[in-house]
């Protein structure tokens, strides 16, 4: 019992924000439009702390670029503690770059369901607030179509025997987290967070999607 009460303290110290207020989110019905590379689209996907999100994706191949950041919020350019203390209604996000010859953006919402849980509601694990929601961000009606028909999909199937709370929303503005969070889990490997929780969603996605991953 003293091994489960100090694993049990330590993953709620491995908590990455402090408990907050729940604030009312405003939404957006038209998505903003992305300017991306020739070839490329564009996929936004809240699901937790974006340092666990942003090692996840890019672990596969057709993937380009993952950058993490803010959205769904009314606060324009938010900075990490202020997304942290709960206030601001935005999500911690990634904006994933992909070659959809490549890897589809269904493909890449399979992905973003197994390495989240989308049945809990402003929670993944220890992380609890709405900057941790599970959240869906379309960026055109095909996107939208694709989101709403895989969570229709998975809920019939009582995929994981409780429904649903991830949202499909219009993407509006994302904005870029502070330099120091990119590439946040290949450069702090060692730090506690990264080895209890990163490395076993990194290490879940190398072993489900081996035929996914860059060569």
């Amino acid at each position: 019992m003293k091994h489960l009460f100090s694993l049990s303290f330590l993953f709620l110290a491995l908590s990455c924000q402090s408990k907050e207020k729940i604030s009312n989110i405003k939404t957006q019905t038209t998505p903003v439009k992305m300017e991306v590379e020739k070839g490329k689209e564009v996929a936004t996907l809240a699901g937790g702390c974006f340092w666990c999100t942003e090692a996840v994706f890019l672990e596969l191949d057709g993937i380009s670029k993952v950058v993490p950041g803010y959205i769904g919020g009314a606060r324009a350019n938010p900075t990490y503690q202020q997304v942290s203390a709960g206030a601001s209604g935005h999500a911690e996000a990634i904006e994933i770059t992909f070659d959809p010859k490549i890897i589809s953006y269904g493909e890449i919402l399979e992905v973003f369901f197994a390495t989240h849980d989308p049945t809990t509601l402003n929670r993944q694990g220890n992380d609890v607030g709405t900057q941790y929601r599970s959240e869906i961000f379309y960026h055109n009606d095909e996107q939208k179509k694709i989101a709403e028909g895989y969570i229709a999909l998975l809920d019939k199937e009582n995929t994981y025997g409780k429904p649903f709370v991830t949202k499909v929303s219009a993407a509006p503005t994302f904005y870029f987290a502070e330099d120091y969070h990119k590439n946040y889990y290949a450069d702090n490997r060692g730090q506690s967070y990264c080895v209890y929780v990163v490395t076993p969603k990194v290490e879940k996605v190398r072993k489900l999607f081996k035929d996914k991953l860059k060569k």
